[in-house]
């Protein structure tokens, strides 16, 4: 909400400073839109598509209530969701067969240059404006540890990256410890940047210079595509898995479990700093997020549906598509889905890509004061180890609320089980 608010706020003073104003109308779109196309007597009523079947329904609903033509255009993603098909004309399960088919069918032109101007409001368009609504009135204290809200800040963070890291984006994308990745997602999520901008912008600057790192950079823009799509023509899957089997899951009601996960307080570091990341700036880490949801599902299994719940309530990039079909991936429940028996350690995890602890140190600073070699697993370290770190293990840090070998071996036999009765 303080993103939007942002953006929205920054949005009408862009506006502004091209000649024209920008109207804001409190209440619900299906009914607001519709009364003021009819008070303005205009000629046609025109917005974006989007890929959501919550808001395909508001655009269905408002278009019947609505006496001029209402167009929508596409630019949510780079191709219309519906536009990548396969030989039978049918959408693709899998990503790969997705990307390449993708990258032939889609041409992406540069974007248009921004209008030096703008057309002032008629003067017969008179609308008493409301209030931008203020973050404390919506009882949300304001986090400046969020990203700034609004199209120039997220040019900037382009700029950033493609100036910064860019080039290295294949080598260094999975390293917590490291701030390499993009950023990008709030914007792609918001709008105040385009999927054709950030194509554009990157393969200008890394096609021929680094195509390593253009090839995999694209390929995640392609990746949100190939979520989009796959929303787009399987609707039911913001409420359900993909795989039905996985409807008679024996899911846990832990309860001690999830508070423990949510607050990063599992005993398992890296587990803990993305909980503790998520809750601070609104953000995970991508590597991050894909061993919290493995430790979240497949050692305390927890139903995927609370996890995906929690980190779409708090993420500024909370992204119906992606986040819905990245749970699922991970479950192991949804489309192209990661192998079921594929478990992450999150030990391992921490030590393969957070080899320095700088992530754990920044996000659990309680442990800060442990050696590379044990802040990974505080709870094998030596007590002359954590007595000089300061770490008291059930007080100042837990101890694990789970044997993540234990775990694997349940988790594996209920999915064998459910595999057997499939």
């Amino acid at each position: 909400m303080q993103f939007l608010l942002e953006s929205i706020g920054a949005l009408g003073e862009d506006i502004e400073r091209h000649g024209s104003h920008l109207f804001l109308a409190a209440g619900k779109s299906v009914e607001v839109v519709p009364e003021l196309a009819k008070r303005w007597r205009v000629d046609r009523v025109v917005g974006q598509r989007w890929t959501e079947p919550f808001a395909r329904l508001r655009d269905e609903r408002v278009a019947k209530a609505l006496d001029v033509p209402f167009d929508l255009f596409d630019g949510e993603t780079l191709a219309p969701p519906a536009s990548i098909r396969n030989k039978e004309e049918r959408s693709y399960a899998v990503f790969s067969p997705f990307a390449r088919a993708h990258r032939v069918a889609t041409h992406v032109d540069a974007p248009l240059r921004a209008p030096h101007a703008i057309p002032p409001p008629p003067e017969d368009v008179r609308f008493k404006d409301a209030a931008l609504p203020k973050l404390e009135k919506l009882g949300i204290p304001p986090n400046p540890n969020l990203p700034t809200g609004g199209e120039r800040a997220a040019k900037k963070r382009l700029a950033k990256f493609l100036e910064k890291n860019a080039s290295r984006y294949h080598e260094e994308r999975d390293r917590l410890d490291l701030d390499t990745t993009s950023r990008l997602s709030v914007d792609l999520h918001f709008g105040t940047l385009s999927p054709r901008s950030a194509w554009m912008a990157a393969k200008d600057a890394l096609a021929k210079a680094h195509p390593k790192a253009w090839h995999r950079f694209s390929e995640e823009l392609i990746w949100r595509e190939f979520t989009h799509a796959v929303l787009w023509d399987n609707p039911s899957l913001l409420r359900e898995p993909r795989r039905s089997e996985f409807g008679s899951f024996p899911w846990e009601k832990d309860d001690a479990g999830w508070h423990a996960w949510c607050n990063g307080t599992t005993g398992y570091p890296v587990v803990d700093a993305a909980a503790r990341q998520l809750l601070g700036e609104g953000f995970v880490h991508n590597r991050a997020r894909m061993i919290s949801a493995s430790f979240l599902t497949k050692d305390l299994r927890i139903d995927y549906r609370r996890g995906e719940a929690h980190y779409l309530k708090y993420l500024v990039d909370g992204d119906w598509p992606q986040n819905n079909f990245n749970w699922q991936w991970v479950a192991g429940c949804g489309f192209d889905a990661a192998p079921y028996f594929r478990v992450f350690n999150p030990v391992e995890q921490g030590k393969k890509f957070d080899p320095t602890g700088a992530y754990i140190r920044q996000w659990v600073p309680e442990l800060a004061d442990l050696p590379d070699a044990a802040i990974h697993e505080p709870s094998n370290a030596s007590p002359s180890t954590l007595k000089a770190a300061g770490v008291v293990l059930g007080k100042t840090y837990p101890e694990p609320i789970v044997d993540h070998r234990g775990a694997r071996a349940i988790y594996l036999e209920e999915m064998s089980r459910l595999s057997r009765t499939k």
